[in-house]
């Protein structure tokens, strides 16, 4: 009987490579092949060159190329593909490393090559090892507590807008706004309206060219950058 391979969900943390687990460095070395995801416009993942530091050499390195589109068949057709890529590495009954920034589990594109490696294979085996969240970090760059006592804290995407915030704040006391690269005008309205006044925002935590902004309405002058995510508090 021919043994499949594994494959490891890997979480390379927010972008500071010393923030990676003893784990995840050991583990991705350790794998036969290490995937990443970038843009069907370029090969960069912004992933391997966080683990860069930590890479022994020789070591393969496959990009799979995810679009960045509204259009759900398109999108599921690149998971689906990505997801068979993988799957023939494990049918060679090779270990394979997926390279995701932060945390699989949150707001990850790991989590979509999952659902479809799962669907296509399975009987695949797949461990995921957590990293260090953007939010953690950030809150740490500001020496900032996230949430205490008997307090809440809602994570959320702003990709659209603060209708999100609106609909689920009215028992919580600290938020975590993720992608808030664009509509912020309205991220900033809702907000306001739901009554978080103590707001940051902080774009590119722990890496070059890291900004803070102790005024969210600063960030309405120019378009925030991509990785940008707002801690608020009411």
């Amino acid at each position: 009987m021919s043994s499949l391979g594994k494959l490891y969900g890997i979480g390379v943390g927010p972008g500071d490579p010393e923030l990676l687990t003893f784990k995840a460095v050991r583990v991705m070395n350790e794998t036969n092949v290490v995937f990443t995801a970038a843009s069907s416009k370029n090969c960069y993942s912004l992933a391997v060159e966080i683990a860069r530091p930590h890479l022994a050499e020789p070591v393969k390195i496959i990009s799979l190329a995810f679009p960045m589109t509204s259009d759900k068949d398109v999108s599921q057709t690149a998971w689906d593909d990505n997801a068979r890529q993988i799957a023939d590495v494990l049918k060679q009954g090779k270990t394979a490393s997926f390279l995701t920034l932060g945390d699989p589990s949150t707001y990850s594109t790991f989590g979509y090559v999952l659902k479809s490696l799962k669907s296509i294979m399975p009987d695949a085996d797949i461990e995921t090892i957590p990293g260090i969240t953007s939010f953690h970090a950030a809150a740490a760059r500001l020496n900032r507590t996230l949430v205490e006592a008997e307090e809440s804290l809602l994570i959320t995407s702003g990709a659209y807008g603060g209708n999100q915030l609106r609909k689920c704040t009215a028992s919580v006391q600290n938020v975590v706004m993720m992608k808030a690269y664009k509509n912020i005008k309205d991220i900033n309205d809702a907000l306001k309206e739901v009554g978080f006044n103590n707001r940051v925002a902080i774009s590119k935590c722990g890496r070059k060219k890291e900004e803070i902004f102790h005024n969210t309405d600063d960030l309405e002058i120019r378009a925030p950058d991509y990785w940008t995510l707002i801690l608020a508090r009411k």
